[in-house]
């Protein structure tokens, strides 16, 4: 092989050199900025509170830069944990420090770039390496409900494995549950009670939608000794805009798809004692049979109002016992009267449509009823009820995050992890 135009290229740069003494860039060396220079190793020039090489940080234990010479400084730091998370840190004014200002990350690794300056203004950089401890306490997260395709008002929940009740721990909680939609919207987290978060837009859901709920806790510090443990993301998708109206004083629902409307059904609703809850419910489950009996809603055996029948094509709104069912033996009141104990009660024909149409997370919203209003949180997804701005308050972030026990706006422990996608 012949490397004689290595050789002279080589001479030739000498001979640049040499001839033009400065010119440097001629042969690509620098050409008098000292930022221009390739950094310089700074191990020399700073100091490191990392851990030895065959030791584990404490993860509450701040890291901490400084600079041993006076002339010199620190220019930028950055902390990098092995999920990509960045540590958040604060540069003292004169570039002298650099200290951590959250705790570390239990159980992961540590990447640490530091860049420097010399007093000639000659850069240079160090990058260190490390393990933290793992944690001895977890707080679990469970993600609700199970993946599959839900209407579009259907609530994301989060069950924690342990209370939380400090509005700072809980911020920490909410930025970790992170929630991305395509189409995007925008919405939020609101505590249900100390162990218990429900996340829902401010509108319902667009159609079509995919939405990804993940859990950016795993090692985070939470409060004391507890740090956040693995969990496994959820993917969700919603279907057509199913809505369902009904109008108690009218005795008729209205079933929109997509804000058309496909059907328009004769109804009967709660009779006065028994009144159907006003407001907007979520479709829970189906159930194709199910035995009602008065006694499951406080109503004697043997008295005026007992009841004990064989109901087909039920569609459960409320977990205290409401569905819309078949009810064939209403159907002369139906568009007429409303003679119900509190459910929605159609023909057997409309009850199966209906069954068939609508899925889990679907809207059903009652209007004109003496009923009250559907509550939010202790009777099934009644959380389209509270305001916008109501809804806020519920979340560590944007309002409060403190329940208030004694409002109807907020309630107290509820169930939350019986859902199961439609087959």
């Amino acid at each position: 092989m012949n490397h004689t135009p290595r050789i002279r290229t080589v001479v030739s740069c000498t001979l640049l050199v040499v001839t033009l003494v400065a010119g440097a860039t001629a042969c690509g060396e620098p050409d008098g900025d000292p930022l221009s220079l390739k950094p310089h190793d700074a191990a020399d020039l700073i100091s490191f509170n990392g851990p030895a090489e065959d030791k584990k940080a404490d993860p509450d234990k701040p890291l901490e830069v400084t600079v041993k010479e006076d002339d010199a400084k620190i220019t930028d730091v950055t902390a990098v944990d092995t999920e990509g998370r960045h540590l958040a840190g604060e540069l003292d004014a004169d570039g002298k420090r650099w200290h951590s200002t959250t705790s570390l990350a239990a159980g992961t690794r540590y990447t640490v770039k530091v860049s420097t300056e010399n007093g000639d203004g000659a850069p240079g950089s160090r990058t260190y390496a490390f393990g933290t401890e793992a944690a001895k306490k977890f707080l679990k997260v469970s993600f609700g409900p199970q993946a599959g395709t839900y209407g579009v008002g259907q609530p994301l929940t989060a069950e924690l494995s342990a209370p939380v009740t400090d509005r700072a721990a809980r911020a920490t909680v909410e930025r970790g549950l992170q929630v991305r939609s395509s189409p995007a919207v925008t919405g939020s987290w609101h505590w249900v009670d100390a162990k218990t978060l429900h996340y829902r837009p401010k509108e319902y859901w667009p159609a079509g939608a995919s939405i990804d709920l993940r859990s950016n806790l795993k090692g985070i510090k939470v409060t004391g000794a507890l740090h956040g443990a693995e969990t496994k993301p959820l993917k969700l998708t919603t279907g057509d805009r199913i809505e369902a109206i009904t109008d108690a004083s009218d005795h008729s629902m209205t079933v929109l798809r997509n804000g058309e409307v496909i059907n328009t059904i004769p109804v009967t609703t709660g009779k006065p004692g028994f009144d159907t809850r006003n407001g907007v419910k979520v479709v829970l489950a189906k159930e194709q049979f199910v035995r009602m009996r008065g006694e499951s809603i406080g109503i004697a055996a043997g008295s005026s109002e007992s009841y004990d029948l064989p109901v087909y094509w039920a569609t459960r709104v409320t977990w205290s016992g409401e569905y819309v069912h078949a009810a064939p033996w209403s159907t002369g009141s139906q568009g007429n009267a409303n003679v119900s104990h509190g459910c929605t009660g159609m023909s057997t024909a409309d009850a199966e449509w209906f069954f068939e149409t609508v899925r889990e997370g679907d809207i059903v919203k009652v209007v004109g009823s003496d009923g009250e209003m559907m509550t939010p949180f202790d009777n099934g997804f009644g959380d389209w009820n509270l305001a916008w701005d109501d809804w806020l308050k519920g979340s560590a972030l944007h309002g409060g995050g403190t329940p208030d026990t004694d409002s109807t706006d907020t309630g107290a422990d509820v169930q939350t992890a019986r859902l199961r996608p439609q087959v």
